[in-house]
């Protein structure tokens, strides 16, 4: 299908943007019942959202907060879908196929692993004042 009739099938309409949000959830329940790892980042936004509650963070630090979980959780959406169409286009082992699933889980990674030392330094002063 081409662009030009992709866009004359495209419709706008509240019926339409309820399908869309629709959709959108579905995609995102699929991933917290089949991702393994999806799980565990939601149950780290989880804890750092209790934490956050419990340990009085300032403004500035729920918006940094909140904007590393979505990035986390957005990218490994991203991930689940990237590794979803590779799968569903490459039937054989393929060093590209590899590639590109090994760079979308790095990806996750690189976030998770940023949004990890951010939490270390807005949660570990917080945590130090309430052992003294």
């Amino acid at each position: 299908m081409d662009l030009e009739s992709r866009d004359k099938r495209k419709k706008f309409g509240l019926k339409r943007l309820f399908y869309s949000f629709k959709y959108a959830m579905e995609g995102l329940l699929y991933a917290l019942k089949n991702e393994q790892n999806m799980m565990i980042h939601v149950f780290m936004a989880v804890f750092v959202i209790v934490m956050g509650i419990l340990l009085q963070i300032s403004m500035m630090e729920w918006l940094i907060c909140i904007l590393l979980i979505g990035l986390v959780i957005g990218t490994e959406l991203m991930n689940t879908f990237i590794e979803t169409v590779v799968d569903l286009t490459c039937h054989e082992k393929n060093e590209l196929a590899k590639i590109a699933k090994d760079t979308a889980a790095a990806t996750v990674l690189v976030f998770a692993l940023t949004s990890m030392i951010v939490g270390i330094i807005i949660f570990l002063p917080k945590l130090l004042d309430l052992l003294k």
